[in-house]
């Protein structure tokens, strides 16, 4: 489950958006979207649970502001709740019912105004909450660490209802969690595709050709970057292939079949050995340096960077006395 949190200052257009279908469709637009997806595009959204609120948008959007008014300060009166399910977990309404319950009292909201809304035109199931900081009573509901409790909140939904597990950010984790390895599916199928594209071509427009193939959308600048068919964007880097050793990688398959091809003759420059710094004009130090950079490369992901972090800051904190 991911969850999302954030506050705002407009009833009138968070609820517009979670009640009514998408302004950019047409009705023609919406019935062949749903001939083609099966999901439902006219009519998406479905009120699941109003508490102390009743009515269409217009009298929601009034019942919403006039109580928001009760309090002088509040800038930003508007609490913002969206809950999405991963592809294969379905819950019934029942239970969407009270995990919109159990977020209202989570986030301080249970006594005041809110609705809970499920959209249906997407494949994975999910909700908003449209609450109101204010309550009756004129105060109004902290937003402080929402974002950590909201990671919090989704891993005790997911455990309770036997949910697909979903990574918090490592900074939301107990401090004794923070520095134990961590497996992210979604970057590991990634690195394993880049990893055998990247076995089987030379160039680089081959290689983002042989990415889209698979699905991926290839953004290349400075560094590269891949967004998945959930639109998910991830870093090379941040699967251990960043720009600069893709391109190596591939410089390096190009000199070595240059250098079979010719009989020998190696063109290009020599490459230094990265043990010892000697050069060797072979194909098998090229060959050593490709083998070397792709085993370095393709190690799980906690082992590139599982130095401890306490220990690097020790190292750093001797360094500063030393060079004092």
């Amino acid at each position: 489950m991911i969850g999302h949190v954030g506050t705002g200052k407009s009833f009138y257009y968070l609820l517009r958006y979670c009640l009514e279908d998408k302004k950019e469709l047409t009705e023609l637009a919406k019935l062949e979207l749903a001939a083609r997806d099966h999901l439902q595009h006219k009519e998406r959204a479905e009120v699941l649970d109003c508490n102390l609120c009743i009515g269409n948008k217009n009298e929601l959007v009034g019942q919403f502001t006039d109580v928001a008014k009760l309090s002088r300060r509040v800038e930003k009166p508007v609490l913002h709740i969206a809950l999405r399910l991963a592809p294969d977990d379905v819950l019934t309404k029942a239970q969407l019912i009270d995990i919109g319950r159990e977020c209202a009292a989570e986030f301080g909201v249970a006594d005041h105004q809110y609705i809970c809304v499920l959209h249906k035109d997407t494949s994975e199931q999910h909700i908003h909450i449209v609450a109101n900081r204010v309550g009756f009573d004129g105060k109004v509901v902290s937003d402080s660490q929402s974002y950590k409790r909201m990671a919090s909140l989704c891993r005790e939904i997911e455990k309770k209802y036997g949910l697909a597990s979903v990574l918090s950010p490592r900074k939301f984790l107990p401090k004794d969690q923070r520095k134990l390895p961590r497996r992210d599916s979604r970057k590991e199928k990634l690195k394993g595709d880049i990893r055998n594209v990247l076995e089987k071509t030379t160039t680089y427009p081959r290689f983002e050709q042989q990415m889209k193939a698979l699905g991926y959308k290839v953004i290349k600048g400075r560094g590269i970057s891949f967004i998945d068919d959930k639109k998910v964007k991830i870093k090379g880097s941040e699967v251990g292939f960043s720009l600069a050793n893709i391109e190596r990688i591939l410089s390096l398959k190009i000199q070595l079949a240059s250098y079979q091809v010719e009989g020998g003759l190696l063109k290009g420059p020599i490459l230094p050995s990265p043990a010892s710094g000697r050069t060797d004009d072979t194909s098998a130090q090229i060959q050593r340096e490709l083998s070397s950079l792709l085993q370095r490369l393709l190690q799980p992901e906690h082992e590139i960077n599982a130095a401890d972090p306490e220990l690097l800051r020790n190292i750093k904190r001797k360094k500063k006395r030393l060079s004092l």
